[in-house]
């Protein structure tokens, strides 16, 4: 009797299947790193592609600025900022004024939600103006700054 009882012990351990609670664990882990590495390292390249947006857009804010610059003998004032390049600031003669200098629906703000910086004359390209997002920090004056001067 005690060979029947092994045998039929035996019999349905072979015949279980599945997974034991240590595989299943296992295989969480393993997905659980593999889905905080592909997070990371998305968020890095957003980062990236947040600063690279901001360069962009500084640079491309030279020729607007630049073409005012031609036609109003200086570049907007630092209070007139870049509003300036959207409509004549007082004190402008609107005969001169060529513009608008850029479209209305250019971005406002940085890729932080922040608006840009303007100063003239500028304090960091002599003779010309700055432009600056405050960059990820959204501080400005910190080393993440981005500017035309870099």
């Amino acid at each position: 009797m005690r060979k029947n009882r092994n045998k039929c012990f035996r019999g349905d351990r072979e015949k279980r299947s599945g997974f034991t609670l240590i595989e299943v664990m296992i295989v969480l882990f393993i997905l659980i790193i593999l889905a905080s590495v592909s997070v990371l390292s998305y968020q890095s390249y957003a980062q990236r592609a947040r600063k690279d947006q901001a360069k962009i857009f500084i640079e491309s804010l030279a020729t607007p600025l630049d073409m005012y610059s031609l036609h109003i003998g200086h570049y907007p004032t630092t209070q007139d900022g870049l509003h300036a390049l959207l409509e004549p600031p007082p004190g402008v003669d609107p005969a001169k004024w060529d513009g608008p200098y850029i479209d209305a629906r250019a971005a406002k703000v940085d890729p932080w939600g922040q608006p840009y910086n303007y100063m003239f004359p500028g304090q960091r390209t002599l003779g010309k103006y700055d432009l600056w997002s405050n960059g990820p920090d959204m501080i400005d004056g910190t080393e993440d700054d981005i500017g035309n001067w870099q």
